[in-house]
Protein backbone atom coordinates (compact mmCIF):
# COMPACT_ATOMS: atom_id res chain seq x y z
CA UNK A 1 0.00 0.00 0.00
CA UNK A 2 2.87 2.77 0.51
CA UNK A 3 4.93 1.46 -2.40
CA UNK A 4 1.69 1.92 -4.45
CA UNK A 5 1.32 5.50 -3.11
CA UNK A 6 5.23 6.41 -3.39
CA UNK A 7 5.14 5.27 -7.01
CA UNK A 8 1.74 7.71 -7.56
CA UNK A 9 3.51 10.47 -5.74
CA UNK A 10 6.37 9.83 -7.75
CA UNK A 11 5.23 10.12 -10.58
CA UNK A 12 2.76 13.12 -9.70
CA UNK A 13 5.93 14.65 -9.23
CA UNK A 14 7.78 13.41 -12.51
CA UNK A 15 4.49 15.02 -14.22
CA UNK A 16 4.89 18.15 -12.69
CA UNK A 17 8.93 18.16 -13.21
CA UNK A 18 8.09 18.01 -16.64
CA UNK A 19 5.28 20.29 -17.00
CA UNK A 20 7.61 22.70 -15.23
CA UNK A 21 10.59 21.90 -17.54
CA UNK A 22 8.00 22.77 -20.52
CA UNK A 23 7.07 25.37 -18.87
CA UNK A 24 10.52 27.31 -18.52
CA UNK A 25 11.47 26.06 -22.19
CA UNK A 26 8.79 27.72 -23.07
CA UNK A 27 9.53 30.87 -21.52
CA UNK A 28 13.35 30.89 -22.73
CA UNK A 29 12.20 30.74 -26.08
CA UNK A 30 9.47 33.23 -25.78
CA UNK A 31 12.36 35.64 -24.29
CA UNK A 32 14.82 34.93 -26.81
CA UNK A 33 12.75 35.51 -29.77
CA UNK A 34 11.00 38.25 -28.15
CA UNK A 35 14.22 39.93 -27.35
CA UNK A 36 15.44 39.17 -31.35
CA UNK A 37 12.47 41.02 -32.49
CA UNK A 38 12.63 43.72 -30.42
CA UNK A 39 15.95 44.41 -31.94
CA UNK A 40 16.38 43.43 -35.05
CA UNK A 41 12.66 44.35 -36.79
CA UNK A 42 13.10 47.46 -38.45
CA UNK A 43 9.00 47.59 -38.25
CA UNK A 44 7.45 48.36 -35.05
CA UNK A 45 4.34 46.92 -36.61
CA UNK A 46 6.09 43.54 -37.64
CA UNK A 47 7.95 43.43 -34.42
CA UNK A 48 4.81 44.18 -32.27
CA UNK A 49 2.99 41.32 -34.10
CA UNK A 50 5.63 38.79 -33.92
CA UNK A 51 6.24 39.14 -30.05
CA UNK A 52 2.55 38.62 -29.59
CA UNK A 53 2.22 35.46 -31.63
CA UNK A 54 5.14 34.40 -29.87
CA UNK A 55 3.54 34.75 -26.34
CA UNK A 56 0.34 33.64 -27.48
CA UNK A 57 1.08 30.35 -29.22
CA UNK A 58 3.46 28.28 -26.88
CA UNK A 59 6.53 26.89 -27.68
CA UNK A 60 5.07 26.97 -31.34
CA UNK A 61 4.84 30.85 -32.02
CA UNK A 62 8.41 30.91 -31.02
CA UNK A 63 9.89 27.70 -33.08
CA UNK A 64 7.88 29.77 -35.99
CA UNK A 65 9.11 32.63 -35.84
CA UNK A 66 13.32 31.72 -35.32
CA UNK A 67 11.96 29.30 -39.21
CA UNK A 68 9.61 31.86 -40.65
CA UNK A 69 10.58 35.43 -38.90
CA UNK A 70 14.11 35.85 -39.27
CA UNK A 71 15.18 37.08 -42.51
CA UNK A 72 18.45 34.84 -43.22
CA UNK A 73 18.93 35.64 -46.67
CA UNK A 74 21.43 38.79 -46.33
CA UNK A 75 23.60 37.10 -43.43
CA UNK A 76 23.86 33.90 -46.00
CA UNK A 77 24.93 35.70 -48.69
CA UNK A 78 27.59 37.56 -46.41
CA UNK A 79 28.41 34.31 -44.94
CA UNK A 80 29.60 32.74 -48.61
CA UNK A 81 31.16 36.00 -49.52
CA UNK A 82 33.36 36.08 -46.48
CA UNK A 83 36.72 36.75 -47.37
CA UNK A 84 36.28 37.70 -50.63
CA UNK A 85 38.98 39.43 -51.71
CA UNK A 86 37.16 42.47 -53.45
CA UNK A 87 39.21 44.08 -56.20
CA UNK A 88 39.50 48.14 -57.70
CA UNK A 89 41.38 48.87 -60.74
CA UNK A 90 42.98 52.44 -61.09
CA UNK A 91 41.12 54.90 -62.39
CA UNK A 92 43.41 56.55 -64.98
CA UNK A 93 41.41 59.74 -65.05
CA UNK A 94 40.25 61.22 -62.12
CA UNK A 95 36.94 61.06 -60.53
CA UNK A 96 34.13 63.52 -60.90
CA UNK A 97 33.44 65.30 -57.47
CA UNK A 98 29.84 66.05 -57.14
CA UNK A 99 30.73 69.52 -56.31
CA UNK A 100 32.05 69.75 -59.88
CA UNK A 101 29.10 68.35 -61.72
CA UNK A 102 27.29 71.52 -62.35
CA UNK A 103 30.16 72.16 -64.12
CA UNK A 104 29.57 69.38 -66.70
CA UNK A 105 25.70 69.69 -66.75
CA UNK A 106 23.25 71.90 -68.05
CA UNK A 107 22.02 74.66 -65.91
CA UNK A 108 18.64 73.55 -64.86
CA UNK A 109 20.05 70.21 -63.69
CA UNK A 110 22.83 71.24 -61.85
CA UNK A 111 20.88 70.54 -58.11
CA UNK A 112 21.83 66.81 -59.94
CA UNK A 113 25.34 67.04 -57.46
CA UNK A 114 23.23 66.55 -54.36
CA UNK A 115 22.00 62.70 -56.65
CA UNK A 116 25.21 62.46 -56.98
CA UNK A 117 26.34 62.83 -53.69
CA UNK A 118 23.94 60.66 -52.37
CA UNK A 119 25.28 57.60 -54.68
CA UNK A 120 28.90 58.79 -53.87
CA UNK A 121 27.93 57.72 -50.07
CA UNK A 122 25.78 54.41 -50.64
CA UNK A 123 28.33 53.11 -53.38
CA UNK A 124 31.55 54.30 -52.36
CA UNK A 125 32.92 54.03 -56.27
CA UNK A 126 34.07 56.91 -57.96
CA UNK A 127 31.98 58.79 -60.45
CA UNK A 128 33.87 58.42 -63.72
CA UNK A 129 34.09 61.09 -66.68
CA UNK A 130 35.09 60.24 -70.42
CA UNK A 131 32.44 57.63 -71.30
CA UNK A 132 30.07 56.79 -73.77
CA UNK A 133 26.84 54.84 -73.51
CA UNK A 134 25.04 53.51 -76.79
CA UNK A 135 21.43 51.98 -76.56
CA UNK A 136 20.69 49.29 -78.39
CA UNK A 137 17.35 48.17 -78.95
CA UNK A 138 15.92 44.97 -78.64
CA UNK A 139 18.41 41.71 -79.32
CA UNK A 140 18.19 42.71 -82.98
CA UNK A 141 20.57 45.49 -82.31
CA UNK A 142 22.35 43.91 -78.89
CA UNK A 143 23.40 40.62 -80.70
CA UNK A 144 24.74 41.26 -83.30
CA UNK A 145 26.81 44.18 -81.44
CA UNK A 146 27.62 41.43 -78.39
CA UNK A 147 28.79 38.81 -81.18
CA UNK A 148 31.16 41.31 -82.89
CA UNK A 149 32.89 42.08 -79.75
CA UNK A 150 33.37 38.38 -79.14
CA UNK A 151 34.70 37.68 -82.62
CA UNK A 152 37.24 40.98 -82.53
CA UNK A 153 38.22 40.38 -78.90
CA UNK A 154 42.07 39.47 -78.81
CA UNK A 155 42.94 39.29 -75.39
CA UNK A 156 40.23 38.74 -72.51
CA UNK A 157 36.44 38.17 -72.57
CA UNK A 158 34.50 38.44 -69.81
CA UNK A 159 30.40 37.21 -70.34
CA UNK A 160 28.06 36.94 -67.74
CA UNK A 161 24.15 36.53 -67.62
CA UNK A 162 21.30 35.29 -65.83
CA UNK A 163 19.58 33.36 -68.52
CA UNK A 164 21.59 31.26 -71.28
CA UNK A 165 19.16 29.39 -73.49
CA UNK A 166 20.07 26.72 -75.61
CA UNK A 167 18.50 28.18 -79.13
CA UNK A 168 19.69 29.59 -82.18
CA UNK A 169 21.15 33.11 -80.43
CA UNK A 170 22.35 31.04 -77.55
CA UNK A 171 24.48 28.66 -79.72
CA UNK A 172 25.84 31.17 -81.86
CA UNK A 173 27.31 33.10 -79.12
CA UNK A 174 28.24 29.19 -77.91
CA UNK A 175 30.10 29.21 -81.22
CA UNK A 176 31.37 32.76 -80.56
CA UNK A 177 32.79 32.08 -77.70
CA UNK A 178 34.20 29.04 -78.70
CA UNK A 179 36.10 30.47 -81.56
CA UNK A 180 37.48 33.30 -79.11
CA UNK A 181 38.98 30.29 -77.53
CA UNK A 182 40.62 28.81 -80.11
CA UNK A 183 42.37 32.04 -81.12
CA UNK A 184 43.83 32.14 -77.56
CA UNK A 185 41.49 34.54 -76.12
CA UNK A 186 41.22 34.34 -72.73
CA UNK A 187 37.09 33.83 -72.07
CA UNK A 188 35.62 33.35 -68.65
CA UNK A 189 31.95 32.93 -68.63
CA UNK A 190 29.18 32.67 -65.46
CA UNK A 191 25.73 31.83 -65.69
CA UNK A 192 23.51 31.72 -62.87
CA UNK A 193 22.45 28.26 -62.12
CA UNK A 194 18.89 28.44 -62.16
CA UNK A 195 19.43 30.78 -65.27
CA UNK A 196 21.24 27.75 -67.36
CA UNK A 197 17.60 25.87 -66.44
CA UNK A 198 15.08 27.77 -68.97
CA UNK A 199 15.80 25.61 -71.72
CA UNK A 200 16.42 21.78 -72.16
CA UNK A 201 19.17 20.70 -73.08
CA UNK A 202 21.36 23.47 -71.03
CA UNK A 203 23.83 25.33 -73.08
CA UNK A 204 26.50 23.73 -70.88
CA UNK A 205 26.70 20.88 -73.04
CA UNK A 206 27.61 23.07 -76.16
CA UNK A 207 30.07 25.29 -74.11
CA UNK A 208 31.84 22.63 -72.97
CA UNK A 209 32.27 20.83 -76.62
CA UNK A 210 33.01 24.86 -77.41
CA UNK A 211 36.44 24.32 -75.20
CA UNK A 212 34.72 27.56 -73.58
CA UNK A 213 35.40 27.72 -69.39
CA UNK A 214 32.58 28.51 -67.90
CA UNK A 215 31.34 28.45 -64.60
CA UNK A 216 27.83 27.98 -62.66
CA UNK A 217 26.84 30.60 -59.70
CA UNK A 218 25.80 29.09 -56.62
CA UNK A 219 24.72 25.61 -58.57
CA UNK A 220 21.55 24.79 -55.69
CA UNK A 221 22.64 20.80 -55.32
CA UNK A 222 25.73 21.79 -53.83
CA UNK A 223 25.08 21.04 -49.98
CA UNK A 224 26.63 23.93 -48.63
CA UNK A 225 24.39 26.37 -51.02
CA UNK A 226 20.99 24.88 -50.22
CA UNK A 227 20.27 27.60 -47.73
CA UNK A 228 21.10 30.31 -50.26
CA UNK A 229 18.88 28.38 -52.77
CA UNK A 230 17.21 31.37 -52.82
CA UNK A 231 19.79 34.18 -53.82
CA UNK A 232 20.54 34.14 -57.63
CA UNK A 233 22.89 36.83 -60.17
CA UNK A 234 20.84 38.44 -62.39
CA UNK A 235 23.57 40.19 -64.19
CA UNK A 236 24.43 41.08 -67.45
CA UNK A 237 27.93 41.77 -68.10
CA UNK A 238 29.87 41.34 -71.28
CA UNK A 239 33.22 42.99 -71.27
CA UNK A 240 36.03 42.29 -74.42
CA UNK A 241 39.69 43.17 -73.73
CA UNK A 242 38.44 45.28 -71.02
CA UNK A 243 37.66 47.97 -73.45
CA UNK A 244 34.62 47.43 -74.68
CA UNK A 245 31.69 46.56 -72.35
CA UNK A 246 27.50 45.83 -72.41
CA UNK A 247 25.44 45.67 -69.67
CA UNK A 248 21.78 46.17 -69.73
CA UNK A 249 18.41 43.72 -68.73
CA UNK A 250 18.75 41.01 -71.94
CA UNK A 251 19.61 37.94 -71.24
CA UNK A 252 20.49 35.55 -74.24
CA UNK A 253 17.63 33.95 -75.47
CA UNK A 254 15.90 34.43 -79.34
CA UNK A 255 12.80 35.81 -78.58
CA UNK A 256 14.85 39.27 -77.71
CA UNK A 257 15.12 39.30 -81.36
CA UNK A 258 12.20 40.80 -82.96
CA UNK A 259 12.60 40.01 -86.26
CA UNK A 260 14.08 36.63 -85.67
CA UNK A 261 17.60 35.74 -85.33
CA UNK A 262 20.05 34.47 -87.51
CA UNK A 263 23.15 34.20 -86.14
CA UNK A 264 25.28 32.45 -88.82
CA UNK A 265 25.58 29.47 -90.93
CA UNK A 266 23.21 26.04 -89.96
CA UNK A 267 20.90 28.85 -88.27
CA UNK A 268 18.08 28.74 -91.08
CA UNK A 269 16.47 31.83 -92.23
CA UNK A 270 15.65 34.30 -89.35
CA UNK A 271 11.66 33.64 -88.28
CA UNK A 272 9.96 36.09 -85.98
CA UNK A 273 9.68 34.49 -81.96
CA UNK A 274 6.79 33.05 -80.92
CA UNK A 275 7.18 35.24 -77.96
CA UNK A 276 8.82 38.29 -78.66
CA UNK A 277 10.26 40.35 -75.60
CA UNK A 278 10.97 43.88 -75.80
CA UNK A 279 14.13 45.47 -73.53
CA UNK A 280 17.37 47.82 -74.41
CA UNK A 281 21.14 46.71 -73.64
CA UNK A 282 24.03 49.05 -73.64
CA UNK A 283 27.05 49.59 -75.03
CA UNK A 284 30.08 50.60 -72.68
CA UNK A 285 33.13 52.63 -73.38
CA UNK A 286 35.28 54.12 -71.18
CA UNK A 287 36.83 54.12 -67.50
CA UNK A 288 33.73 52.80 -66.11
CA UNK A 289 34.55 49.42 -68.10
CA UNK A 290 36.47 48.89 -65.37
CA UNK A 291 33.90 48.69 -62.71
CA UNK A 292 32.03 46.00 -64.97
CA UNK A 293 34.86 44.05 -64.86
CA UNK A 294 35.20 44.28 -61.06
CA UNK A 295 32.03 42.88 -60.12
CA UNK A 296 32.99 40.22 -62.77
CA UNK A 297 36.43 39.59 -61.56
CA UNK A 298 34.57 39.36 -58.12
CA UNK A 299 32.09 37.06 -58.84
CA UNK A 300 34.71 34.72 -60.61
CA UNK A 301 36.89 34.51 -58.55
CA UNK A 302 33.79 33.77 -55.41
CA UNK A 303 32.62 31.32 -57.65
CA UNK A 304 36.03 29.55 -58.89
CA UNK A 305 38.99 30.70 -56.25
CA UNK A 306 40.31 32.03 -60.12
CA UNK A 307 42.36 35.43 -59.56
CA UNK A 308 42.19 37.57 -62.61
CA UNK A 309 44.22 40.61 -62.52
CA UNK A 310 46.50 42.15 -65.17
CA UNK A 311 47.15 44.63 -68.13
CA UNK A 312 44.68 42.13 -69.98
CA UNK A 313 41.65 42.39 -67.59
CA UNK A 314 42.21 45.89 -66.87
CA UNK A 315 43.81 47.73 -69.38
CA UNK A 316 44.68 51.36 -69.23
CA UNK A 317 41.39 53.05 -69.84
CA UNK A 318 41.06 55.85 -72.46
CA UNK A 319 38.09 58.75 -72.58
CA UNK A 320 35.54 57.76 -75.19
CA UNK A 321 33.03 60.46 -74.53
CA UNK A 322 30.82 62.94 -72.18
CA UNK A 323 29.32 60.62 -70.15
CA UNK A 324 29.71 60.63 -66.52
CA UNK A 325 29.20 57.34 -65.04
CA UNK A 326 29.09 54.96 -62.69
CA UNK A 327 28.42 51.12 -61.61
CA UNK A 328 25.81 50.57 -58.77
CA UNK A 329 26.06 46.82 -57.90
CA UNK A 330 23.38 45.37 -55.66
CA UNK A 331 23.04 42.20 -53.80
CA UNK A 332 22.05 40.99 -50.55
CA UNK A 333 26.06 40.90 -49.30
CA UNK A 334 27.66 43.71 -48.49
CA UNK A 335 25.95 45.40 -51.30
CA UNK A 336 22.53 45.40 -49.05
CA UNK A 337 20.25 48.12 -50.09
CA UNK A 338 22.62 50.36 -52.27
CA UNK A 339 19.96 50.42 -55.57
CA UNK A 340 16.97 50.92 -52.87
CA UNK A 341 18.97 53.68 -51.64
CA UNK A 342 19.46 55.36 -54.79
CA UNK A 343 16.65 55.17 -56.31
CA UNK A 344 15.30 56.93 -53.21
CA UNK A 345 17.75 59.59 -53.45
CA UNK A 346 16.70 60.40 -57.36
CA UNK A 347 13.05 60.53 -56.26
CA UNK A 348 13.72 62.84 -53.20
CA UNK A 349 16.02 65.40 -55.93
CA UNK A 350 14.22 64.97 -59.00
CA UNK A 351 12.50 68.17 -59.43
CA UNK A 352 10.75 68.37 -63.44
CA UNK A 353 10.45 64.61 -64.51
CA UNK A 354 10.96 61.19 -63.65
CA UNK A 355 9.76 58.33 -65.90
CA UNK A 356 10.12 54.54 -65.41
CA UNK A 357 10.00 51.38 -67.44
CA UNK A 358 9.97 48.38 -65.31
CA UNK A 359 8.36 44.93 -66.31
CA UNK A 360 7.97 43.85 -62.82
CA UNK A 361 6.83 46.78 -60.12
CA UNK A 362 6.21 46.31 -56.77
CA UNK A 363 7.42 48.81 -54.52
CA UNK A 364 7.89 48.72 -51.37
CA UNK A 365 6.23 51.22 -48.77
CA UNK A 366 9.23 53.90 -48.43
CA UNK A 367 9.29 53.58 -52.52
CA UNK A 368 5.86 54.12 -52.75
CA UNK A 369 5.97 57.04 -50.32
CA UNK A 370 8.78 58.66 -52.57
CA UNK A 371 6.88 58.59 -55.89
CA UNK A 372 3.96 60.24 -54.61
CA UNK A 373 6.17 62.69 -52.64
CA UNK A 374 7.71 62.94 -55.47
CA UNK A 375 4.13 63.66 -57.41
CA UNK A 376 2.51 66.05 -54.61
CA UNK A 377 6.16 67.98 -55.08
CA UNK A 378 4.88 68.82 -58.74
CA UNK A 379 6.98 66.24 -60.63
CA UNK A 380 5.82 64.64 -63.35
CA UNK A 381 6.23 60.56 -62.32
CA UNK A 382 5.34 58.39 -65.55
CA UNK A 383 4.92 54.07 -65.02
CA UNK A 384 5.77 52.87 -68.09
CA UNK A 385 4.44 48.79 -67.76
CA UNK A 386 3.45 45.89 -69.95
CA UNK A 387 -0.44 45.32 -70.42
CA UNK A 388 0.08 42.06 -70.58
CA UNK A 389 2.83 40.49 -67.55
CA UNK A 390 4.82 37.12 -68.79
CA UNK A 391 3.99 36.48 -65.29
CA UNK A 392 0.62 36.75 -64.59
CA UNK A 393 0.81 36.10 -61.14
CA UNK A 394 3.26 39.45 -60.64
CA UNK A 395 0.66 41.19 -62.73
CA UNK A 396 -1.98 40.53 -60.42
CA UNK A 397 -0.05 41.53 -57.08
CA UNK A 398 1.38 44.72 -59.01
CA UNK A 399 -2.82 46.09 -60.43
CA UNK A 400 -3.04 45.57 -56.83
CA UNK A 401 -0.92 48.32 -55.55
CA UNK A 402 -1.90 50.81 -58.15
CA UNK A 403 -4.00 52.65 -56.41
CA UNK A 404 -1.32 54.09 -53.94
CA UNK A 405 0.25 55.89 -56.61
CA UNK A 406 -2.39 56.54 -58.68
CA UNK A 407 -4.27 58.78 -55.85
CA UNK A 408 -1.34 60.93 -55.19
CA UNK A 409 -0.88 62.37 -59.03
CA UNK A 410 1.63 59.29 -60.20
CA UNK A 411 0.36 58.35 -64.16
CA UNK A 412 0.98 54.42 -65.11
CA UNK A 413 1.46 53.54 -68.76
CA UNK A 414 0.38 49.99 -70.08
CA UNK A 415 2.37 48.92 -73.22
CA UNK A 416 1.08 46.28 -75.97
CA UNK A 417 2.56 43.35 -76.74
CA UNK A 418 5.19 42.37 -77.79
CA UNK A 419 6.16 42.14 -73.79
CA UNK A 420 8.52 44.92 -72.68
CA UNK A 421 11.05 43.65 -70.31
CA UNK A 422 13.14 47.14 -70.22
CA UNK A 423 14.96 48.36 -66.89
CA UNK A 424 15.23 51.65 -66.84
CA UNK A 425 14.62 55.05 -65.28
CA UNK A 426 15.21 58.68 -66.33
CA UNK A 427 14.98 61.94 -63.89
CA UNK A 428 14.96 65.70 -65.11
CA UNK A 429 16.33 64.77 -68.44
CA UNK A 430 19.36 64.59 -67.77
CA UNK A 431 20.77 61.17 -64.79
CA UNK A 432 20.10 57.97 -66.62
CA UNK A 433 19.72 54.46 -64.42
CA UNK A 434 20.12 51.51 -66.56
CA UNK A 435 20.80 47.53 -65.98
CA UNK A 436 19.57 44.62 -64.53
CA UNK A 437 17.51 45.22 -61.91
CA UNK A 438 13.32 45.25 -61.41
CA UNK A 439 11.05 47.34 -58.76
CA UNK A 440 10.43 44.45 -56.78
CA UNK A 441 11.55 42.89 -53.89
CA UNK A 442 13.26 40.14 -55.21
CA UNK A 443 15.82 42.97 -57.36
CA UNK A 444 15.92 45.19 -54.72
CA UNK A 445 16.42 42.34 -51.65
CA UNK A 446 17.64 38.63 -52.92
CA UNK A 447 19.49 38.91 -56.75
CA UNK A 448 22.54 39.86 -57.24
CA UNK A 449 22.22 43.12 -59.31
CA UNK A 450 24.06 45.34 -61.53
CA UNK A 451 22.84 48.78 -62.58
CA UNK A 452 24.66 52.13 -63.87
CA UNK A 453 24.30 55.53 -62.91
CA UNK A 454 24.85 58.39 -65.84
CA UNK A 455 25.10 61.80 -65.94
CA UNK A 456 24.34 63.27 -69.75
CA UNK A 457 21.59 65.33 -71.29
CA UNK A 458 22.03 63.66 -74.81
CA UNK A 459 21.75 60.36 -73.48
CA UNK A 460 19.00 61.35 -71.63
CA UNK A 461 17.34 62.67 -74.55
CA UNK A 462 17.92 59.71 -76.57
CA UNK A 463 16.13 57.56 -73.85
CA UNK A 464 13.48 59.70 -73.63
CA UNK A 465 12.69 59.59 -77.32
CA UNK A 466 12.62 56.21 -76.98
CA UNK A 467 10.07 55.58 -73.88
CA UNK A 468 7.80 58.98 -75.41
CA UNK A 469 7.21 56.50 -78.53
CA UNK A 470 6.51 53.94 -76.13
CA UNK A 471 3.95 56.28 -74.36
CA UNK A 472 2.79 57.12 -77.61
CA UNK A 473 1.43 53.74 -77.94
CA UNK A 474 0.19 53.12 -74.51
CA UNK A 475 -2.99 53.08 -72.44
CA UNK A 476 -3.19 55.27 -69.66
CA UNK A 477 -4.64 53.41 -66.19
CA UNK A 478 -6.71 55.95 -64.06
CA UNK A 479 -7.41 54.98 -60.65
CA UNK A 480 -11.27 54.52 -61.83
CA UNK A 481 -10.45 51.39 -64.29
CA UNK A 482 -8.69 50.00 -60.73
CA UNK A 483 -11.46 50.62 -58.76
CA UNK A 484 -14.21 49.21 -61.38
CA UNK A 485 -12.28 45.96 -61.34
CA UNK A 486 -15.12 43.12 -60.29
CA UNK A 487 -14.76 42.07 -56.72
CA UNK A 488 -13.85 38.41 -57.55
CA UNK A 489 -10.90 40.23 -59.51
CA UNK A 490 -9.80 42.50 -56.49
CA UNK A 491 -9.53 40.06 -53.97
CA UNK A 492 -7.28 37.41 -56.94
CA UNK A 493 -5.12 40.46 -57.17
CA UNK A 494 -5.14 41.35 -53.26
CA UNK A 495 -4.37 37.81 -52.44
CA UNK A 496 -1.36 37.71 -55.18
CA UNK A 497 0.22 41.42 -53.25
CA UNK A 498 0.25 39.05 -50.45
CA UNK A 499 2.93 37.50 -52.06
CA UNK A 500 4.63 40.10 -52.88
CA UNK A 501 8.10 39.80 -50.52
CA UNK A 502 8.41 36.35 -52.30
CA UNK A 503 7.80 36.97 -55.95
Amino acid sequence: MIGDLWAASAGDLAHHAGKLALLGLDLLLAGVASGHAILYKRDSRSAIAWVGFIWLVPLGGAALYFILGINRIRRQAVLLRRGLERYRAHAALPACPPDELPHHLPGHTGHLNMLARVVNGVVARPLLPGNRIEPLLDGDEAYPAMLEAIRQARRTVAFYTYIFDRDAAGLAFARALGEATRRGVEVRVLIDAAGTRYSWPTILRALRREGVRFARFLPSLALWHLMAVNLRTHRKILVADGRLGFTGGMNIRAGHCLKGFGGGAGDGPARPPRHPVRDIHFRVRGPVVAQLQEVFVDDWLFTTGELLRGEDWFPHPEPAGPVLARGVPDGPDEDFEKLRWTLLGALAIARYAVRIVTPYFLPDPALISALNVAAKRGVRVDIILPAKNNLPFVGWASRAMWWQVLEHGCHIWLTPPPFDHTKLMLVDGCWVLLGSANWDPRSLRLNFEYNLECYDAELARRLEEIVAARIATARPVTLADVDARSLPIRLRDGLARLFTPYL
